[in-house]
């Protein structure tokens, strides 16, 4: 890797309209004993450690082989190890540097857009919690390599295909900050539970079973499984039996009884008022209204 790569983009008026767009990004290897930051950046994104810096746009900013410190108005000042990914955000005023005895490598990437906006402001990711440990992993490096290669070639079209790899990498961030290290044993639980439920859609099953045969507490199933889906195992599984008895009354000739049976609902009286409350309306008038194509 060089020791710097700075993209400082012009963004266009269409570049805008799609809602999400990358203003600038880069990766620096800050050496031991090297003065930081340096002012050799654009006048609106310089600042100094005693003034501090306030953007109008969001940063994610990665720190690989070294470690530092930085600080908010929100949460005061914070050790940064090897590791840990910062995010700055749009009116918060910020500074951070590496210590001088360890220096560090840094990758950053800034857009804006009201796609961004709406993003933040629907409270995935928070200022007063700005830092999310343990992204020094190959999928976040590579969602960076992917843009530093985009705008390195230009391609056509490279703005809109920039922010859906960034829009990428902000899931798996948020993946990370919800899981840290337990990724991919949440990832296998929860994929075998939905198997399982899958398997059992016509019949009912015991919750707490399939928790138990997963060989973990059924609270800790509920909070992993309700994490990864937003829903709660419960729930999923009658959403599943739900979206069955859609395509039942479509698709076959049964009654609203025989459907409820061949699902598992307790009675018909039960799954008539589930679909009502899920859908809006009851399963009668769901399948008449579906095939006059209204």
């Amino acid at each position: 890797m060089k020791n710097k790569y700075r993209k400082y983009l012009m963004v266009f008026d269409q570049d805008k309209k799609w809602g999400f767009y990358i203003n600038n990004l880069g990766r620096t290897v800050v050496e031991r004993n090297t003065d930081y930051p340096s002012n050799d950046h654009p006048d609106n994104y310089v600042f100094t450690w005693d003034k501090g810096r306030v953007l109008n746009e969001f940063h994610l900013v990665l720190i690989t082989n070294g470690e530092g410190i930085f600080e908010s108005k929100e949460v005061g000042k914070t050790k940064i190890s090897d590791g840990d990914l910062f995010l700055l955000f749009p009116g918060v005023w910020h500074r951070y540097k590496p210590l001088r005895k360890t220096g560090w490598t840094e990758r950053w990437v800034g857009f804006s857009g009201y796609v961004a906006e709406q993003f933040f402001s629907n409270g995935f990711f928070r200022p007063n919690e700005p830092i999310i440990p343990k992204c020094n992993r190959s999928n976040v490096l590579n969602y960076f390599n992917k843009l530093f290669k985009l705008f390195d070639e230009e391609p056509f079209g490279y703005q809109r295909i920039a922010s859906g790899v960034c829009l990428q990498l902000m899931a798996e961030l948020h993946n990370i900050k919800n899981r840290g290290n337990d990724i991919e044993n949440l990832d296998s639980m929860v994929s075998q539970a939905k198997r399982i439920m899958y398997g059992n859609i016509n019949t009912s099953i015991d919750l707490t079973q399939i928790a138990l045969k997963l060989g973990v507490s059924y609270s800790k199933f509920r909070s992993d499984f309700k994490t990864q889906t937003g829903a709660s195992p419960k729930q999923y599984y009658l959403l599943l039996k739900i979206e069955k008895s859609k395509e039942l009354l479509l698709n076959t000739q049964k009654t609203q009884k025989e459907i409820a049976d061949e699902l598992g609902f307790e009675s018909d009286f039960y799954f008539n008022r589930l679909f009502k409350r899920k859908t809006g309306l009851p399963p009668g008038k769901y399948r008449s209204l579906a095939k006059s194509g209204l």
